[in-house]
């Protein structure tokens, strides 16, 4: 069975808007050195700064786990098919998430939950997405439905809802919304 349209559609939103930083067509080590510059700059991180240095520390693990995983041909840069690839066998066996995509799931909640009281509300997750270019007002109305009209997301669901965007294929389930997007 191969990966369907609609999961498809949203591997590629995630790959270019958040992941390609730099629209290269691939992914690599530059993509998450300038992700790291634009989340520094959004929570007023400086050079040398712990949270600077720890972004930068995490997410290096992150790419490290991700190119490991991803890139089946060595070449340091892992294309749209290896990473389609990677997340279908993810989409299949959800329970066997990798360190690097726990990693990143948790690093993406402790951004979003500015406030850090252990919840993210639509202002935070707002903000955050909308850095990557995403409409402010279409972030608010994914929170919503990713929330499904509660106040708050906790990091327990936020990490059901995770599973759900990788592996979902029903169009109205809450995970589809957790970047920020409101249609695939």
């Amino acid at each position: 069975m191969s990966i369907s349209d609609f999961r498809k559609k949203k591997l590629l939103y995630l790959f270019n808007v958040f992941f390609d930083v730099n629209q290269s067509g691939e992914i690599d080590k530059k993509d998450f050195e300038l992700a790291i510059e634009k989340v520094c700059a959004l929570r007023g991180w400086p050079a040398g700064h712990p949270k600077n240095v720890e972004t930068y520390d995490t997410m290096i693990k992150i790419w490290e786990g991700l190119r490991s995983k991803a890139d089946k041909d060595n070449d340091g840069q892992v294309s749209v098919e290896e990473w389609c690839n990677m997340w279908d066998a993810y989409a299949k066996d959800p329970d066997s998430v990798l360190d690097w995509q726990q990693r990143y799931m948790n690093f993406m909640f402790d951004l979003e939950d500015a406030s850090n009281d252990g919840g993210i509300d639509a202002a935070e997750f707002a903000l955050v997405c909308s850095s990557y270019g995403l409409d402010k007002g279409e972030c608010e109305e994914a929170f919503n439905k990713m929330s499904q009209g509660a106040e708050e997301v906790n990091r327990e669901q936020f990490a059901a809802l995770w599973q759900e965007y990788f592996s979902s294929d029903d169009p109205s389930s809450p995970g589809n919304f957790i970047f920020g997007k409101t249609n695939f």
